[in-house]
C-alpha cells in the first residue's frame, strides 16, 4: 500500500515487465508479462476498502524475483538509476543476487539460483 499508487505501477511496468491489467486511481492490478500468475497490487493505503486497523504504507516487505541473467539486470538496474542496497554478490546457500528498492521503500531481491557450495550442498 502507498500514496504513490500511480508512480509505484509505473515503477514496476518501467524496470519489472508489468503490465497494467486495471487502473483506478486508487488500485493497480498489474500482471507479469512472462508469467499471468504472478500479480501485484498496487493501492492507496487510505482507501476506504482498506479497514481502519491495516491502513498506511507497506513497510517490512522484500519481493523475490527470480530472472535468468542476474548480470543483466544488475547492469540495466544499475544504469537506470534505481538503488543498489546490496550488490551483486554469490551466496553460499545458492542464489547470485542484488537487493535494489521500489519508490515506497519495498525491497527486491532479483535473484538467479546457482548450485550451492560448502555447507549447503548436502541440504
Amino acid at each position: 500500500m502507498t500514496a504513490a499508487v500511480a508512480e509505484t505501477a509505473a515503477f514496476y511496468t518501467r524496470h519489472f515487465a508489468f503490465r497494467a491489467v486495471f487502473e483506478a486511481d486508487w488500485y493497480v492490478h498489474l500482471q507479469a508479462e512472462s508469467d499471468p500468475s504472478v500479480n501485484l497490487a498496487i493501492l492507496d493505503g487510505q482507501h476506504a476498502t482498506i479497514p481502519a486497523a491495516g491502513r498506511g504504507s507497506v513497510s517490512g516487505l522484500l519481493l523475490n524475483f527470480e530472472v535468468d541473467d542476474v548480470d543483466h539486470e544488475y547492469r540495466r538496474l544499475t544504469e537506470a538509476g534505481l538503488p543498489i542496497l546490496l550488490a551483486l554478490r554469490d551466496e553460499d546457500f545458492g542464489q547470485r543476487h542484488f537487493i535494489t528498492a521500489d519508490p515506497n521503500g519495498v525491497l527486491i531481491d532479483v535473484i538467479k539460483p546457482i548450485p550451492p557450495s560448502g555447507e549447503y550442498v548436502d541440504q
